[in-house]
């Protein structure tokens, strides 16, 4: 029903918009819990048991994460009489938000719902919760104040490695995404206390590239990486262009995806955290190899000469084309 589907969709700009306008520890809690509330039904429509699983899982991860954080803020207001986000000053409350925060936007060791949760969506509604769910935590991160770095730093690490090691023998492109984007939220936060804008820019291209790569896949109609490698016949010109869009999301010169990762580097070597930024880059590597798998199943193989995976891909939907061609022209051009 469109009316149903406009009033969701307006529940998760609202949510988000209120955590972004808050200052106030329960405001923050509400917008996110209007946020989660508004993407359930999203999860659940298709009324799929693999669906419904997932909507539970993800509802009550984000409950605990939302009830840790509502924890955290009334024990800082008894601590220290203070309710403002930027005015947190009590180490205890503060790590228990950071780790709160963590469990939302699924970063390691605090991600395994996320490969779960995303594989049970269909393409759109997991686009939405790759791209658009993760804004609101983040604007909470970014906010908070001196934070201890060490968590920061160990959370990103972590999901880094485990972004690389936990994508390598997936065979469902979900999954694979899923992985990618606990690797990508690694960088982010990694570089968070020390350049949020870095940490902006880095979330701009994530979302650019995963919105490109989300957008193909629907239009291969694909989910596992078998399935990709009958796309030649139903879209050339796509598949040709995809393993750019691929690289790109592994962050390989001369594409976008080179540009967050190139600053980060550089700015964790000016901090004099050279080793961390040399496993950074290495755990780069490990994304790297599933992202040319994915290529080389798409492109490198030999597609079966059916009729039957014939498509007109000509006359494919313009709502769609669109957005797609936005999208990949920008995570293979922007640096």
């Amino acid at each position: 029903n469109p009316y149903i589907l406009a009033t969701l969709l307006f529940g998760l700009g609202l949510g988000t918009t209120i955590t972004f306008a808050s200052s106030h520890w329960l405001l923050a809690w509400m917008g996110l819990e209007i946020n989660t509330l508004a993407i359930i039904p999203l999860m659940a429509q298709h009324h799929h048991p693999r669906a419904v699983e997932a909507t539970t899982k993800y509802f009550l991860t984000q409950a605990t994460a939302a009830a840790m954080l509502l924890f955290a803020s009334t024990t800082n207001a008894w601590l220290t009489g203070q309710w403002d986000i930027q005015q947190m000053s009590h180490p205890f409350p503060l790590t228990l938000i950071t780790l709160a925060l963590a469990l939302k936007i699924g970063l390691a060791p605090m991600h395994t719902w996320l490969p779960e949760v995303l594989q049970g969506l269909d393409l759109t509604t997991g686009l939405v919760l790759s791209t658009w769910q993760k804004l609101a935590p983040f604007a909470l991160l970014l906010q908070i104040q001196n934070v201890n770095l060490t968590i920061l730093v160990t959370l990103g690490l972590a999901s880094t490695l485990v972004g690389g090691w936990g994508g390598l023998n997936q065979t469902q492109l979900r999954k694979v995404l899923a992985y990618s984007s606990i690797a990508h939220l690694g960088w982010m936060i990694l570089i968070l206390q020390y350049s949020p804008s870095l940490t902006l820019l880095a979330l701009l291209t994530y979302f650019v590239m995963t919105f490109s790569t989300f957008l193909v896949f629907k239009l291969n109609k694909s989910t596992s990486i078998n399935a990709l490698a009958i796309s030649w016949t139903k879209a050339p010109i796509l598949t040709s262009l995809t393993p750019l869009v691929l690289l790109s999301l592994g962050g390989l010169p001369p594409l976008t995806g080179f540009m967050p990762k190139w600053l980060i580097l550089q700015e964790l070597a000016k901090q004099d955290l050279a080793p961390l930024a040399t496993l950074a880059a290495l755990s780069a590597l490990l994304s790297l190899y599933f992202y040319l798998r994915i290529s080389y199943a798409m492109t490198l193989t030999m597609s079966p000469n059916n009729l039957t995976g014939v498509t007109p891909w000509r006359f494919s939907s313009p709502q769609l084309t669109l957005p797609l061609a936005i999208a990949t022209t920008a995570t293979i051009s922007l640096l």
